[in-house]
């Protein structure tokens, strides 16, 4: 039997080392297909989980080495259909060869391995992942963190009912406009995931201002089925419209919230009173509220939230928030009460270089700040160029004045003893931190 699995072929799969790891599918066989003969069965060691979760890195921007989740994924179905195909073949070529006493067939029976990964699948990916995970063959394929991105309603149900239930903590659903008859349609299949911690809907078109009143049907379904998820940690409503409804959508949860993540969704001050008095206030590690204006009728509120969230919150997200220097300086008191705050995300609001430098001085009493992402100061740009609206055009910065003021950056950090925490323009490192690692 190991002769003849030596002709197989090859597939890759993801290292985070290297970025490239070949795994030989003769060795699957090997393992899946033992020797009939009793002393090799016993002395063989069978192969019965493969973990690859973590692997994997959903990055755009790696060097053409690297593998990135969706292509890992499909790596991993298009092993598991050839492991199959291969498995049926071999049954096919034993039973020819093998008979037992009673003059039956007698092929020794493939051994199961389990393949634990995190999942990555689109449109393009759609068919053979669904084939992979539907196919009963020696390589079953357990997800740990489920992305989807732009598939329809129909495709989204058809792979949640095909992972296994068991050990699926994340469920991410994105840019797939499902709107809120889609995610009605979605949600009550995600009641059979016992594990389920992490649910992120960015972009998913819900929009309230639809609604045919305060106590639309619909929306009473969607609150009510996130209500019966016993053990959700993070929810990402990202990009959804809510205004004044989020005491609605959230007031069924019995477990409080670890990670909220709510950029751009237009909340009003009564839904900032909702969250500060909920239970998941003293709750919140991580807490996103991008991209809401932060004028005086709602940085009052926010200041309130922080206080309440202070002895837990651990990454605050305020970017693109028209925040300026007065209101920074308004905001900073509730902000230094976070005292375990480790991550501060601030690009895309008009901070000047003074403005810059009291962030700097306020905040360096939060002891635990090792990363804060900040905007190019507005005096940073070419006077010349007209300022856009929301965020500042990179290609207008002065170069040689934004040199000098990181360099006078870095010199105040290493002054005050904080030469350790990372002061930086760039959302890369930032995009990379996860609720599950704080």
């Amino acid at each position: 039997m190991a002769d003849e699995a030596m002709d197989w072929c090859q597939s890759e799969m993801p290292d985070s080392g290297s970025g490239r790891v070949i795994v030989s599918l003769p060795c699957f066989a090997c393992f899946l297909f033992p020797s009939s003969s009793s002393s090799s069965s016993k002395s063989r060691c069978h192969l019965r989980v493969m973990d690859l979760t973590d692997l994997q890195d959903d990055d755009a921007e790696r060097g053409p080495e690297g593998m990135s989740l969706w292509s890992g994924t499909v790596a991993l179905a298009k092993a598991c259909l050839e492991v199959s195909k291969y498995q049926s073949e071999f049954l096919k070529r034993s039973s020819k060869r093998r008979k037992g006493p009673s003059g039956t067939s007698a092929a020794p029976q493939p051994l199961g391995v389990e393949i634990r990964a995190d999942l990555f699948v689109n449109g393009t990916s759609f068919g053979i992942l669904r084939d992979a995970l539907q196919t009963a063959g020696p390589l079953r394929l357990k997800c740990r963190d489920f992305h989807a991105e732009e598939l329809s309603v129909a495709g989204t149900v058809s792979l949640l009912e095909s992972l296994e239930p068991a050990g699926v903590r994340r469920v991410e659903l994105r840019f797939n406009n499902l709107g809120l008859s889609g995610l009605c349609a979605v949600f009550p299949h995600l009641a059979r995931f016992p594990d389920l911690l992490s649910l992120k809907l960015p972009y998913s078109n819900v929009d309230v201002r639809r609604l045919m009143s305060g106590m639309d049907p619909g929306f009473r379904s969607l609150a009510a089925q996130l209500g019966i998820l016993p053990n959700l940690k993070e929810l990402n409503l990202g990009s959804s419209w809510l205004s004044g409804q989020l005491r609605q959508l959230l007031g069924d949860l019995r477990t409080p919230l670890e990670s909220l993540e709510l950029p751009f969704c237009s909340l009003l001050p009564g839904d900032f009173a909702f969250l500060s008095q909920s239970l998941h206030a003293a709750a919140l590690r991580k807490l996103d509220l991008s991209g809401h204006n932060f004028s005086d009728h709602l940085l009052q509120p926010l200041q309130h939230l922080l206080e309440e969230t202070s002895p837990s919150l651990l990454h605050l997200d305020l970017m693109e928030c028209r925040l300026t220097d007065t209101r920074l300086e308004v905001l900073l008191p509730s902000l230094c009460r976070c005292s375990h705050l480790r991550c501060l995300g601030l690009f895309g609001n008009f901070f000047s270089t003074p403005g810059l430098w009291t962030l700097v001085r306020k905040t360096a009493v939060l002891l635990d700040l090792r990363l804060v992402v900040y905007p190019y100061p507005t005096d940073c740009y070419v006077p010349e160029l007209p300022r856009a609206v929301g965020l500042l055009a990179e290609d207008a910065l002065d170069e040689e004045r934004f040199a000098a003021v990181s360099a006078e950056l870095s010199r105040m950090l290493v002054s005050s003893g904080r030469a350790d925490a990372v002061w930086t323009t760039s959302l890369c490192r930032h995009s990379a931190l996860d609720c599950f690692s704080l």
